[in-house]
């Protein structure tokens, strides 16, 4: 099958969301983002801040929002607690993957902003067991934070009777224009699995894996459709009451509470991501070796619709970030004790592309542009991604870390290796 690309934008025909193209080339993401200029936005926050009304100081906490220590997550509960005047409970599920700058990121959220927090982590030697078998299932190694990132908060609102979950932008609505912002979609049971989990349920994961017991996925587990609807449970996209634009709202967030930015392996944004080791790194690279496009094809996305550069020039960065191996991959293949050769075979398995068939994909396009980090300088200026200053010192050689000590200075060592 030819992969064809978006003629405004970077994104792929072959889309593991899907994806629409329009008969001038143009696709569904990208025309999309279009009404981002046409609604207006503060009807749409009133609508939003209408609606809480009714059903503020009701509950012990007017809703959930689930974080990660990224950008995003500052700007949503800032938006909750001084736009909307809501009382959030902050809903973390542990990633077991994470990054000193993370740990003190999501520290520094809960402290300025002052909320409540909680967070889960899982058996350590359960977590290599879900991402063996995911990754030989499904060729996805993240696929426990991506079900527990979603599940866990479902569960708490259910648990504590917190009627709505405050979410941030919608990825699927970002990215591809799966839904518009008109229709203003909901979080769904079926939009995590179809889409996040790519139906890959935990019963799934139980039939692969006879050693991983029913009980052992407890926070993984979405409630069920009877238990939602019974208490009303509501997960609403902050995105689309607002004008989002990831990298303006990080750089307020920057100014108003000291979020930190961090460069990384695989994209020129320092702001998304930095919160784990793998997200924009090994399971980056195995999205581009399954796919043939990488997160940073996602970031520049945006940034060619927002017109902060063209796609000629997008072109180049992406050319010199989306090839390149993770200098820490052999700490991932240590942690699951798996040899390189046999990680290859396994992604290969699973692979959506044939580079040598098709001299269309994004892997041949590279290899046109011989770019070095000299070349993109110029053009990653003009993006102007802040780097702050890290109060600890954060490598590629670093472990992965399970739990740090939550300070916010430079006494955030680990108190426990991954």
């Amino acid at each position: 099958m030819k992969i064809n690309y978006c003629k405004k934008c970077l994104n792929p025909s072959n889309h593991p969301l899907g994806i629409i193209f329009n008969e001038d080339g143009i696709c569904s993401g990208c025309y999309v983002h279009e009404e981002k200029y046409e609604i207006n936005w503060e009807k749409k926050i009133r609508k939003l801040k209408k609606f809480f009304s009714k059903y503020k100081n009701k509950y012990s906490y007017d809703c959930i929002i689930p974080i990660n220590g990224n950008g995003d997550d500052y700007f949503v509960t800032h938006t909750a607690k001084h736009i909307l005047g809501l009382r959030p409970l902050l809903v973390s599920y542990n990633n077991h993957f994470n990054t000193k700058v993370g740990i003190r990121n999501t520290a520094n959220l809960v402290n300025k902003l002052d909320c409540e927090h909680i967070n889960i982590t899982i058996n350590p030697k359960l977590v290599r067991e879900i991402t063996k078998t995911s990754l030989n299932s499904i060729g996805d190694m993240y696929w426990h934070i991506l079900a527990g990132n979603q599940a866990f908060p479902v569960q708490i609102a259910c648990k504590m009777n917190i009627p709505f979950i405050l979410w941030g932008v919608n990825g699927w609505l970002d990215q591809v224009g799966k839904f518009s912002h008109y229709h203003e979609v909901e979080m769904t049971k079926k939009i995590w699995e179809e889409f996040s989990l790519r139906n890959f349920t935990y019963i799934d994961l139980l039939k692969r894996n006879k050693k991983i017991k029913h009980r052992d996925l407890a926070p993984l587990i979405y409630p069920s459709l009877n238990e939602i609807k019974d208490k009303n449970i509501r997960g609403i996209y902050l995105g689309n009451y607002v004008l989002w634009d990831a990298k303006k709202q990080t750089e307020d967030m920057i100014k108003l509470y000291g979020y930190e930015t961090m460069e990384q392996q695989r994209t020129h944004n320092t702001y998304e991501s930095i919160y784990c080791k793998n997200n924009a790194g090994v399971h980056d690279y195995i999205k581009y070796l399954k796919h043939g496009y990488g997160k940073v094809t996602d970031h520049l996305n945006r940034d060619i619709r927002f017109k902060r550069i063209s796609r000629e020039e997008a072109i180049k960065i992406r050319s010199y970030y989306e090839p390149k191996q993770p200098e820490d991959l052999n700490i991932f293949l240590n942690w699951i004790n798996t040899s390189k050769k046999d990680f290859f075979s396994i992604i290969n398995k699973h692979s959506k592309i044939n580079t040598k068939s098709n001299s269309n994909s994004n892997s041949n396009s590279n290899k046109k542009y011989k770019v070095s980090k000299t070349n993109i300088a110029s053009l990653e200026k003009k993006l102007n991604y802040k780097k702050t200053k890290l109060l600890e010192k954060e490598t590629l050689k670093d472990d992965y870390i399970v739990f740090g000590r939550s300070y916010s200075d430079k006494r955030n060592f680990k108190a426990l290796k991954g």
